[in-house]
């Protein structure tokens, strides 16, 4: 994500150089910095919490359930009679597949959640981005990442932050 914006920023500092000479207020905000201090992420942070809190808990206790059964495996294997053995080699085998299944499937979700909420957020720092520009007649503003030195008055990232409050 860093490097998307910091892409985004470069891209509209190369495609505005032409028009810089003619625009009169140029500004700075640093993106990362809202996105850290934006009071909504603690928010999502917890509402995803809870939302994968329950499948998070059962592969947990899966995973503590096939530990256990390889430890037995390992520990009484060469003393069991063969076939009980080989069934517990089956159910070990098996569970490891499910779970194995079940843990990626958890990840790819919670990836995929994090990323929606993570573009809600940013979705909204850009509106409070072109709202603070538009009220302080800003011509061209530039995420912060993308700029070697800006003065201090050139910084509205405070603006931006209040605004996203």
């Amino acid at each position: 994500m860093k490097k998307w914006l910091y892409a985004a920023g470069l891209a509209l500092a190369l495609s505005a150089s032409v028009s810089v000479q003619a625009a009169d207020k140029i500004a700075v905000v640093n993106i990362a910095s809202l996105f850290q201090q934006s009071p909504q992420r603690a928010i999502v942070a917890k509402q995803l919490e809870s939302e994968f809190k329950g499948r998070a808990a059962d592969l947990q206790a899966q995973e503590r359930d096939l530990q256990t059964k390889m430890q037995r495996l390992q520990r009484d294997g060469s003393t069991m009679k063969a076939s009980e053995r080989s069934r517990l080699e089956k159910d070990v085998m098996a569970q490891r597949e499910d779970f194995s299944g079940k843990a990626q499937a958890f990840e790819q979700d919670n990836r995929r959640r994090q990323s929606e909420e993570r573009n809600k957020i940013l979705s909204r720092i850009q509106d409070a981005v072109k709202t603070v520009a538009t009220k302080k007649g800003y011509d061209i503003v530039i995420d912060a990442s993308a700029v070697a030195y800006v003065g201090s008055a050139n910084d509205i990232t405070d603006d931006v932050l209040k605004q996203v409050k």
